[in-house]
């Protein structure tokens, strides 16, 4: 049967779930009782040479974690020079903060695992995300990267020479998979001899290989079938000396293109390897994975998330290395126009009192450094504006959470505390990047303030109680808590402390839809059905209302039982819940963050590729045409949302998204409803590639009109670069 399109009601219907005029807003709340809250503790031990993953490497993701499968794995002091992998029955050792602090070291378990001291010292605090999206690329030379737990030691372990301990060997730990965020070149195409194909390394042709070069000049030329361009049947140009292939065979809409035979955990295409993203859901994944490592998404996801905090302990001091630095945070300073209040808080906590010292205009470096001297904390509200790293971080985390994800920047100076103990409204991930921080966390103080939709003011001590939570965090840990748990951090006395808070899901709850559902609802409610417009009883108001509310008598009940039977009515019939879920999915478009491209992946799209000025010709050369069987994909899964607004389908994009946050209005592209099965057919199909002629839209000449204008919006990629095509005025038009 013939797949029917959601978009093809509106080709000469009014659509009934048009949602342009929902509302933002809302929250849930959730259980975080205080039986419940007991943090958990992970902890990772180093022993012998680092051994790190590079997580990020030019422009992708690749060689990343190599965590067990099965269970998380744990690194473990050994007596050796070199660190094994151990992994106990539950993966993740979990150490109830009501147990009293070790003095020192415990002395190693059977598995390796050795559990240290927590140190209980004074207060500090992290701070609420408010600059969640970021503008501007700084180039820099440390490239951002996750490590991941060694390789298990071929060496056998230190204790082997243990007997219980060999007798525990027995059971092998199970393979460490290779995970590879290389992305696949497209397939080669068919018809295409070997000695055509164009390698591609990191986005530039090998060899000095440049497509399309040779045969005759080209005079001029123009991306077909452009909405302002005639018709191409009666153009009077005609293409010459462009290398000329045949046409394959084009992909059903319902075969997608794959990859060949994964070789050992890396997707191969027969061409070379392409430096991009291929599933950026999946990147996302793998990031997240690294980042809350050894503890498996899975179980943090059903024990942890929105439930209790969680601490991994790694010893491992450079982990979080390349993510930013107080060296790049100097950098910015002087290069960048940074305005205190907009982009940078000088802040200080003494004697309870809490307190912004922002003076008006820029902040300039030398008065920056002058507060941090004078014992003031330096946040930065929106890193990922100015540290590429930064940005490359949150946009492929955004792709996994489906959501805005932010990043404030702490640095406090040594013995020292910038913010009074309080909550916010977000998920939050601490990554410690440089020094030592004292953390103390609280249990939220009532249901009310559990999972909250708005962040809190500043506490004092004594409306606090009592810590659950009570521990030094030093370079390379990792400590999440959700929303509503108060906290308050500070620097030790003998080092400055920098640190990194990753924040998500903010006002992205069962509450916030409802907000943009039920007010939808009811109008439909209203449009469609008469007994929502049927006049209130005359004497309503002498049986209800407050005054009334002990009143029994039977208009009372009558009235009440009329009420729950049209918000039934309105539930059961009029609910327009994708519409809703769509208008939440256009405001995350909104808040998010451009996607941050490779170089491989700019060769293939317009962001790198295509029609530019040659000055030893003065004349544009580098003109591309889309084919038919050019081979296409989005950019990234969540780059844009296909939705109905006043009768018309719009494309609400990111890819002009400012990296601050909403610094820019919404963007989308207008189409018609014939074009809509195309673009659905592009977010269905991801991440897999398809050809122009397979899209399900009407024409030839359409499929292609479609292609070129979400190519020329930047939110294609191509398999390959597009090659230049080559005009020649016909001899007509010249004569004429």
């Amino acid at each position: 049967m013939k797949k029917v399109s959601a978009f093809s009601i509106l080709k000469g219907k009014k659509s009934k779930v048009d949602t342009s005029g929902l509302e933002r807003g809302g929250t849930t709340r959730g259980s975080l009782k205080k039986a419940s809250s007991t943090p958990v503790i992970s902890e990772e031990h180093e022993s012998g040479p680092k051994k790190l993953l590079r997580a990020i490497k030019g422009g992708s993701f690749r060689n990343t974690v190599r965590g067990n499968k099965h269970r998380p794995t744990i690194l473990a002091d050994g007596s050796g020079n070199s660190p094994f992998v151990a992994g106990n029955e539950e993966g993740v050792k979990l150490t109830s903060m009501k147990e009293k602090d070790k003095s020192g070291m415990e002395a190693a378990n059977t598995s390796g695992v050795t559990t240290p001291a927590l140190t209980k010292k004074t207060k500090s605090s992290t701070s609420v995300n408010r600059e969640n999206l970021p503008p501007k690329a700084s180039q820099s030379s440390d490239t951002p990267r996750l490590p991941h737990p060694p390789a298990r030691n071929t060496q056998g372990s230190p204790m082997s020479t243990s007997t219980k301990a060999a007798a525990k060997q027995k059971k092998p730990v199970p393979p460490i998979p290779l995970a590879d965020f290389t992305a696949p070149t497209p397939p080669a195409r068919p018809d295409r001899a070997k000695s055509e194909s164009m390698p591609v390394l990191n986005g530039t042709p090998v060899s000095g290989h440049t497509p399309g070069e040779g045969g005759s000049k080209k005079k001029k030329g123009k991306r077909a079938l452009d909405q302002d361009s005639p018709d191409k049947s009666s153009s009077k140009k005609k293409r010459v000396s462009s290398p000329q292939k045949p046409k394959v065979q084009p992909v059903s809409p319902q075969v997608k293109v794959r990859p060949e035979k994964p070789v050992r955990g890396r997707r191969v295409w027969p061409t070379a390897v392409f430096d991009g993203v291929y599933d950026s859901v999946e990147e996302g994944r793998k990031l997240f994975e690294c980042m809350i490592h050894p503890v498996q998404t899975d179980k943090f996801f059903s024990q942890l998330w929105q439930k209790k905090p969680l601490l991994v302990r790694r010893r491992i001091h450079d982990y979080n290395d390349g993510w930013f630095s107080t060296q790049e945070l100097d950098r910015i300073l002087k290069e960048e126009h940074i305005e205190f209040g907009t982009n940078l808080d000088v802040t200080s906590y003494t004697d309870g009192k809490r307190e912004t010292l922002n003076p008006p205009g820029r902040a300039y470096r030398a008065v920056v450094w002058d507060y941090y001297q004078n014992g003031c904390s330096v946040r930065m509200l929106n890193p990922q504006t100015y540290s590429e790293n930064v940005w490359k971080m949150l946009s492929t985390l955004q792709e996994y959470f489906g959501c805005c994800v932010g990043a404030n920047v702490y640095l406090t100076p040594p013995g020292t505390q910038g913010f009074a103990p309080h909550y916010d409204d977000i998920e939050a991930f601490i990554l410690q990047l440089e020094g030592k921080k004292h953390w103390r966390l609280y249990n939220p103080r009532s249901d009310e303030e559990t999972l909250p939709s708005t962040s809190s003011g500043n506490f004092m001590d004594t409306d606090i109680g009592e810590p659950i939570l009570d521990v030094t965090l030093e370079p390379g840990d990792l400590l999440y808590f959700p929303r509503g748990t108060i906290h308050q951090g500070n620097a030790l006395e003998d080092a400055h402390s920098l640190h990194i808070t990753v924040s998500c899901f903010q006002k992205n709850t069962w509450g916030d839809l409802l907000k943009k559902l039920v007010p939808r609802a009811l109008d439909i409610a209203i449009e469609e059905d008469l007994e929502f417009r049927q006049g209130l009883p005359i004497d309503y108001l002498n049986y209800m209302g407050l005054v009334n509310s002990d009143l029994e008598n039977n208009s009372r009940e009558e009235f009440l039982k009329k009420v729950t039977g049209l918000m039934k009515m309105m539930v059961e019939r009029y609910l327009p819940t994708d519409a809703a879920c769509d208008q939440l999915g256009k405001q995350f478009i909104h808040d998010s963050l451009p996607p941050f491209l490779s170089q491989g992946e700019k060769q293939c799209s317009i962001h790198g590729h295509g029609e530019q000025w040659d000055a030893a010709t003065n004349s544009v050369k580098g003109n591309m045409e889309m084919e038919p069987d050019s081979m296409v994909k989005l950019v990234r899964k969540g780059c844009l949302r296909l939705i109905t607004e006043d009768d018309t389908v719009r494309i609400y994009h990111s890819m002009e998204n400012a990296r601050l946050y909403h610094a820019r209005e919404p963007q989308y592209i207008e189409v018609s409803p014939e074009l809509a099965p195309a673009v659905e057919m592009l977010i269905q199909s991801y991440p897999e590639y398809v050809t122009v002629e397979s899209l399900p839209s009407g024409t030839l000449e359409e499929k292609v009109d479609i292609a070129n204008v979400l190519y020329d919006k930047g939110l294609l990629t191509t398999g390959e670069p597009l090659e230049s095509v080559h005009y020649e005025e016909d001899s007509e038009d010249e004569n004429s």
